[in-house]
């Protein structure tokens, strides 16, 4: 992500995350290209997929769990069931040997505030690991930052506190927003990384948005062919945190 076309998708993508909604680096994205602009507009319902996130409980299965919490870019909104990015990790982790258990628990449109409200139901689950991936449509929504953060930091603290290990999926935001709220917004999940000492995926999309055949038509989310690369940005932070 440091070429101008680059950055310049980010923008794009962030316009559009309205309704949706860490590589172990720490590093922010770049700023989006200020010639880019348009309106942000909220998802409509997905009707392939339930309006909350699924119960994680599964009688006999004694995994540890792996819950992927977020909006809807980990929903998988637009996919087909069984086609989102926690599907594939499962995938990935069932050839690679690991006995773990991936429990999607996205929901379209959620903002920091509504993961804030359903995250002790993510902690009454005892994940061994949580990925979290939340701030989006706060920041497309214009939602003070000292209230996202705050609402971020209880979260990840939580979690924390409940045994679970934590990493952390990030976006940016449109050059409209103005360049400090962008980089307030930015310095947000860089903040919580080091704070918490939490694995980073700077933008979830990483080699996904703008490839051909792996965004579908709303140039927002994944199709099922990104979600599995989408999985494989995932993969490299989680493997460390994981034992066989």
């Amino acid at each position: 992500m440091r070429s101008t076309d680059s950055i310049a998708i980010l923008a794009v993508l962030a316009l559009s995350l309205f309704g949706c909604r860490a590589d172990n680096s720490t590093s922010e994205p770049g700023p989006p290209d200020p010639g880019i602009s348009a309106p942000a507009a909220e998802a409509p319902p997905d009707p392939k997929s339930p309006a909350t996130a699924v119960p994680a409980t599964t009688v006999n299965d004694k995994r540890p769990l792996i819950v992927c919490f977020g909006d809807s870019l980990t929903a998988g909104y637009g996919a087909d069931p069984g086609k989102s990015y926690p599907d594939y990790l499962q995938t990935d982790l069932d050839a690679k040997g690991y006995q773990y258990r991936v429990v999607n628990q996205g929901v379209s449109g959620n903002t920091t505030k509504d993961g804030l409200q359903r995250v002790d139901s993510v902690i009454a689950m005892k994940p061994a690991i949580v990925i979290v991936e939340f701030g989006g449509n706060d920041g497309l929504r214009g939602f003070r930052i000292e209230d996202s953060r705050a609402n971020f930091n209880e979260i990840v603290g939580k979690l924390k506190a409940g045994g679970a290990r934590v990493v952390l999926a990030g976006i940016t935001l449109p050059p409209n927003y103005g360049p400090d709220y962008i980089k307030q917004f930015n310095d947000t999940y860089v903040l919580l990384a080091k704070k918490y000492n939490a694995p980073m995926l700077p933008f979830l999309l990483k080699n996904v948005y703008g490839v051909d055949g792996m965004m579908q038509a709303d140039n927002t989310h994944a199709t099922a062919e990104g979600n599995k690369i989408v999985a494989k940005n995932i993969l490299p932070l989680v493997l460390p945190l994981l034992r066989k």
